[in-house]
């Protein structure tokens, strides 16, 4: 399966224009952002879990991490409610549920392989944000003001995830939780919409995917 694989080019994806895939484990479907790979794979999705939905217990060789979008997201490390931030290294394993149901905003398979670093955090009642950097990647949430006009360089490729308001990139419209993904060595401009916005934005990991 690919979706959104060429990493040379620009790639959106908007949350009320795209539609739920259900997975291999019941009551849990997906909206996928960008995929290489079929049910192991080099991924990047919005994950829906019914209440008492589950998924078996596995190990995540490339890494996962995850922002908590709603609900209440739980494995056997606890409880992890809306504005959780977990990173969860390569060769680490869990047995990922929700009882009362969440969703989840989840990468995998996208971590440096020597990378063991564990980051449990909430985004919850703060503003701008450093979640995680390394050599790698740069992880962060960022909040931009009413109107306001940024730079989005992109020199190792960049993705930014709308957690609440909106902002126009490119002549396009971005809501919350959508999802827009600038190629390495790309420049461009967003403004920020009339509530302004908050994003999770990720930089300098997608030099290697071109």
């Amino acid at each position: 399966m690919r979706i959104n694989a060429d990493f040379t080019k620009r790639a959106a994806v908007h949350f009320d224009q795209t539609e739920w895939v259900q997975s291999l484990a019941a009551g849990v479907e997906r909206k996928m952002l960008d995929r290489i790979g079929e049910e192991v794979a080099r991924a990047t999705t919005i994950v829906r879990f019914a209440p008492g939905s589950a998924f078996a217990a596995h190990t995540h060789d490339g890494g996962e991490e995850y922002l908590v979008l709603d609900g209440v997201f739980q494995d056997e490390t606890g409880d992890f409610p809306v504005g959780s931030y977990v990173r969860n290294p390569p060769t680490s394993s869990h047995t990922p549920s929700a009882a009362d149901g969440a969703t989840i905003l989840v990468k995998l398979h996208q971590f440096d392989p020597s990378d063991r670093t564990e980051v449990k955090r909430s985004i919850n009642g703060q503003g701008d944000l450093r979640l995680f950097k390394d050599e790698h990647e740069d992880v962060r949430i960022v909040q931009w003001a009413a109107g306001e006009s940024i730079d989005l360089s992109a020199e190792g490729g960049l993705e930014v995830f709308v957690i609440t308001g909106s902002f126009d990139e490119g002549g396009e419209s971005f809501a919350a939780w959508d999802w827009l993904r600038l190629p390495p060595g790309s420049q461009s401009k967003a403004v920020a919409g009339p509530d302004g916005a908050r994003v999770w934005m990720e930089s300098g990991h997608l030099t290697g995917m071109i």
